[in-house]
């Protein structure tokens, strides 16, 4: 009866044992299967022996028995001959991690996975198989060169503000002179031809640096409710004429269109310059299409985009037919100065304009292209609540803008100041003169008669022309205040300046809007 006794227990402890076994083998496979990467087990060969679903899932097969079907070296490496080094490299390693590899799916897509394992090895030390755990990062990867090129963009847009700004009061002087040369030479002098010319070049540069202003978004704007598809009829009428008879224009207005909140003149510039680039991507004629839409960017979405937040958007795409853009083009058409064109063909900073008013303007940019399969780019802008205003209010009619009062400058930029006094003494004024704020006190204090205007920089050493108009509101409280400055918005918008009804003109400005 005893020897019976300890044979059944040993009998229930070899079941017991046996039951707890089985419950840590399908507790192990429950955790294989179910772990959120891909496992998978080898031969030295590349054939499979065990997989899990997270690996079926991110290579796209069908079932555990189709992936297992296919070799590594010759169905999921892109390059073959890498796993073959691997192989070699860890063949005396116990354990590896960390191995970013190109991979294919069953779709013949690239994926990029990053590896870590070991190898399993029997009594005599020889190589059964790798055990190996896969982890996909090809979207991470993805998000950190979005984020490595965004930074870049904004190292250079700092560094094209910067420029932009320095450029503006000098080239506001060359301008100015020339227009008052041009006022005083007739027609028939020689020397009016070349002031002429003077006159265009200046204009080119400040064209330049307003779009180095916009790709840095430092521009100064308007920003008021749009609808796109308001904008895009006004200018159906004269976008045939900036692309050749060979190439096909659709315009197709969304239903139901959301509106916007932008400057009106620069969503105009985003749509010409857009333009364009797609008829010079069209050598040989094609077809471009601009369409608009609404759409919600959901989390998704923005999972895969980096900085987007998500919400309601208002999409427009310009789409051509053309040559299209490799990685490396599409990685770098935005940077100023940047072109595929021959050269003396644009100046490469149409593209890195639309940028930048973009990106200020709220939105985002993303472009969609393949060598030979053409190339489109969509345009995000949030939808806002509101009345859509009119683009562009009807112009004043002209003034011959004369007068005798009398108007306090401060400005300390020498040249600046002594171009403004000479034009403003041109059409009637009497001019004080200031080179900065504690300059400007004085002189109001020492002049006793009225001033009736100080036109004053926003940004001065010592004291900001907000602070001076401040200063001065209790001595002369009729004394109307207009600002100018060639500096960022930003800058203007932290010194308080463009609050509702202040009076504003941003440098490089022409004489007849000063008057």
């Amino acid at each position: 009866m005893e020897r019976t006794g300890e044979d059944e227990n040993r009998t229930r402890e070899r079941q017991r044992i046996k039951e707890a076994l089985l419950r840590s083998e399908v507790d192990l496979r429950s955790l294989v299967e179910n772990a959120p990467y891909g496992i998978y087990r080898a031969t030295l060969d590349g054939q499979l022996l065990q997989v899990n679903r997270a690996l079926i899932e991110m290579l796209g097969y069908e079932s555990e028995e189709e992936l297992m079907g296919t070799n590594l070296s010759t169905d999921i490496y892109r390059e073959p001959a890498e796993r073959l080094r691997l192989v070699e490299k860890y063949h005396i390693h116990e354990s590896f991690e960390g191995v970013e590899v190109d991979w294919k799916r069953k779709d013949g897509t690239t994926t990029t996975v990053r590896l870590s394992g070991r190898p399993v090895r029997d009594d005599a030390g020889s190589i059964l198989c790798f055990e190996v755990f896969v982890e996909d990062v090809a979207e991470r990867l993805a998000l950190e060169v979005q984020l490595r090129q965004s930074q870049k963009m904004e190292a250079v847009g700092n560094l094209a503000g910067g420029v932009a700004h320095d450029f503006n009061n000098l080239l506001m002087v060359i301008r100015g002179y020339t227009e008052l040369m041009l006022q005083s030479l007739p027609d028939g002098d020689p020397l009016h031809a070349h002031a002429v010319e003077v006159m265009h070049a200046a204009d080119q540069a400040i064209s330049v640096t307003q779009q180095l202003l916009a790709f840095s978004r430092k521009q100064l704007t308007a920003p008021k409710v749009l609808d796109l598809n308001s904008i895009l009829h006004d200018m159906g009428r004269m976008l045939p004429h900036f692309i050749r008879e060979d190439i096909e224009l659709n315009i197709l207005p969304g239903t139901g269109l959301g509106l916007v909140k932008a400057d009106p003149g620069q969503v105009e510039q985003i749509i010409m310059n857009l333009v364009v680039n797609a008829r010079d991507a069209m050598p040989h004629g094609g077809k471009l299409t601009i369409e608009t839409s609404n759409i919600v960017l959901d989390d998704a979405y923005t999972f895969t985009h980096a900085a987007v937040v998500p919400g309601n958007y208002v999409m427009m795409t310009v789409s051509d037919s053309g040559i299209g853009m490799d990685t490396e083009t599409r990685s770098r058409i935005f940077e100023p100065f940047y072109t595929t064109k021959e050269k003396g063909r644009g100046t490469g900073l149409g593209l890195a304009t639309v940028y930048g008013i973009v990106k200020q303007s709220g939105g985002y940019i993303w472009v969609y292209s393949e060598p030979g399969k053409g190339t489109s780019f969509k345009v995000y802008f949030q939808q806002v609540k509101g009345v859509a205003e009119p683009s562009h209010p009807k112009p004043d009619h002209e003034t011959n803008y004369t007068g005798t009062e009398t108007v306090l400058l401060v400005e300390d930029d020498d040249g600046v100041r002594g171009l403004t006094r000479e034009f403003l003494h041109r059409i009637g004024h009497k001019v004080l003169e200031a080179k900065n704020g504690a300059d400007a006190i004085r002189v109001v204090k020492e002049y006793a008669d009225p001033i009736h205007l100080m036109i004053t920089d926003v940004v001065m050493p010592g004291m900001d022309g907000r602070e001076l108009a401040e200063s001065l509101v209790d001595e002369r409280p009729n004394m109307k205040v207009l600002y100018v400055s060639g500096y960022t918005e930003d800058t203007i918008v932290d010194r308080g300046v463009l609050r509702p009804g202040t009076l504003f003109l941003p440098k490089p400005f022409a004489f007849n809007s000063l008057a």
